[in-house]
């Protein structure tokens, strides 16, 4: 499983030529291939980011009321809402591109940063409810009525007690968004038709395309637009074991 990964860095370290012969080992290390991946895909990069930013503010600012009222408040119909929310898991991604796309050429948002973030989001909300109200149910009932006794809102008991108990499930939520959006491709296939918005994993395709002469800095490329994505892992793994296991054991 690793070996790809390491091909991927030992081959980013090559000097331009065919990566068939390679050694394995990059004893005299060039870095023109970083180079050329940062004034190429830079751009590319950024973009990536607020994306995948935008995308997890979108996911927990609906993600998080709907699995408290799914978890806590008992609502009527919250069993059918939440078949639903597992059914939409099941539609293949390419069936909701090709209707966002009919419906973002109506509303104006191709080529848009906006369309891609609500895109994404598509991607993460359903698995963020899921993740965040399994979590949620683990919270005793008790706490937020101690919160209401004490004379605070329903709203203010849930973003003052209920949110920060639920910290751990919305990191592991917001990663797993960020990851989804990172790593997409469809979305932004399908929802960009020019240069002026380019996700990482289109410029990649694209670099792909024109540059296959150009392996080190294809394969630097990746290696670049691996290290968010890692760095995020590393950083977050012990939130995300919490609030993964967080509602399994009540």
């Amino acid at each position: 499983m690793l070996f790809p990964v390491y091909w991927m860095v030992n081959a980013s370290l090559q000097p331009a030529g065919s990566i068939l012969d390679a050694p394995w080992f990059p004893f005299q290390p060039d870095l023109a291939g970083y180079r050329t991946a940062v004034a190429d895909q830079g751009r590319n990069l950024v973009t990536s980011l607020v994306i995948s930013a935008g995308s997890v503010v979108v996911c927990l600012l609906v993600a998080t009321p709907a699995a408290y009222g799914l978890a806590q408040l008992k609502l009527p119909g919250g069993n059918l809402f939440l078949f639903g929310v597992l059914v939409t898991q099941m539609v293949p991604g390419i069936v909701v591109a090709n209707a966002l796309y009919s419906a973002y050429n109506d509303l104006g948002l191709l080529d848009s940063a906006v369309g891609l973030v609500l895109a994404d989001a598509t991607h993460g909300i359903p698995f963020s409810i899921l993740i965040i109200r399994a979590f949620m149910e683990a919270i005793p009932v008790e706490i937020t009525e101690a919160a209401r006794i004490d004379g605070a809102s329903r709203f203010r008991a849930f973003r003052s007690v209920v949110v920060p108990v639920a910290y751990n499930a919305l990191i592991t939520a917001g990663l797993f968004t960020f990851l989804f959006s990172w790593s997409d491709f469809l979305f932004a296939l399908t929802l960009t038709t020019t240069d002026d918005l380019k996700p990482i994993t289109l410029g990649i395709y694209q670099y792909l395309g024109v540059q296959t002469s150009q392996w080190p800095a294809t394969m630097a490329t990746a290696v670049l637009a691996s290290v968010p994505a890692a760095v995020l892992l590393v950083a977050a793994q012990k939130y995300v074991a919490a609030g993964a296991t967080g509602g399994a054991v009540k």
